[in-house]
């Protein structure tokens, strides 16, 4: 197990250098000039030249390589070109907003997609299997923004019981961290509750289908205990990796809520810092969602083991 931890944490660091290069030359490759989106295309040249060489833009583009990845080797991941802030600080200020509704939204959408995934697996053809199957559709089909905008409508403009707008930190109290997340939460949760539920019915029937489980039913077991224990957990080993790859995207792809409801997040800082071009922000905010991404995997490798003790790592 070790070995093979240490092994993931090598290939982490290799993936996280290649998407760090990427980022660079990308950012890089891309139409625009910094300097003259800061400075204005009817600055004086001479002013856009001091300002250039103060970035540093004016070196080669090895130079300011191999620079940014010193720095980046001494966690220093820059400042920003518009506001001169350490990138950290707004990364600092900006993911424990994305972190909280993420995790909110994926709490919702498991919630929601394994009791449904369940009763559709084990009520397999019934109208309950039925009625699932068109919410889990539904909530395919609707656009995450328009879930938002609906749910404001009913909530906060004509029930007023949830706040639209905003975003109030866990330090101010649980019910104002709760009523702030929970309209961005259940938009952002319910087209991946609806995946997780039709991932959940899909595996759950596989295993169902096996021979251990029709012995579990012929020993007298109860059909709560061989769906519970002996079912399910089997079936959770793709179910989780699809979790795993929906906590990281919802991590990622909060961007849409985040502008919905105006929370300000790492999605939203990611979003004005393309359309300033703001290099150092832009390359430190995808290194950090690069990184919540790998750790996410090897956390989802990790439970295989957990759910299914028979599972080894070599």
């Amino acid at each position: 197990m070790q070995e093979y931890i240490v092994r993931r944490i090598l290939f982490a660091l290799l993936v996280m250098w290649a998407v760090a290069t990427l980022v660079f030359l990308m950012m890089r490759a891309i139409p625009g000039d910094p300097v003259r989106a800061f400075v204005g295309f009817e600055g004086d040249p001479a002013v856009v030249e001091q300002v250039r060489r103060n970035l540093g833009l004016d070196r080669p583009l090895p130079v300011q390589y191999l620079r940014w990845l010193a720095a980046l080797g001494r966690g220093d991941l820059g400042n920003s070109i518009w506001n001169r802030q350490p990138v950290t600080t707004l990364l600092r200020e900006a993911l424990p907003r994305t972190l909280s509704l993420a995790l909110l939204s994926f709490l919702v959408a498991v919630s929601l997609a394994l009791p449904a995934g369940i009763v559709s697996a084990v009520r397999r053809y019934s109208l309950a299997d039925h009625t699932l199957t068109v919410a889990a559709f539904l909530g395919l089909a609707m656009p995450d923004f328009w879930v938002g905008i609906v749910l404001i409508i009913v909530f906060s403009v004509f029930l007023q019981v949830l706040p639209a707008f905003g975003y109030e930190p866990l330090s101010s109290g649980l019910w104002p961290w709760l009523s702030h997340l929970i309209l961005p939460a259940v938009a952002t949760g319910t087209s991946f509750a609806a995946i997780l539920a039709r991932m959940t019915r899909s595996a759950l029937l596989e295993v169902l289908r096996e021979d251990y489980v029709r012995t579990a039913r012929a020993k007298g077991l109860e059909e709560r205990a061989v769906i519970l224990r002996h079912a399910l957990r089997n079936a959770l080993i793709p179910v989780i990796t699809v979790m795993g790859i929906a906590l990281a995207l919802l991590l990622a792809g909060a961007v849409i809520a985040e502008n919905v409801f105006a929370i300000r997040g790492v999605g939203r800082l990611l979003i004005e810092a393309i359309l300033n071009r703001d290099y150092p922000i832009v390359q430190g905010t995808i290194l950090v969602i690069a990184a919540i991404f790998v750790c996410m995997n090897l956390v989802v490798d990790l439970l295989y083991a957990v759910i299914n003790p028979r599972i080894r790592y070599v």
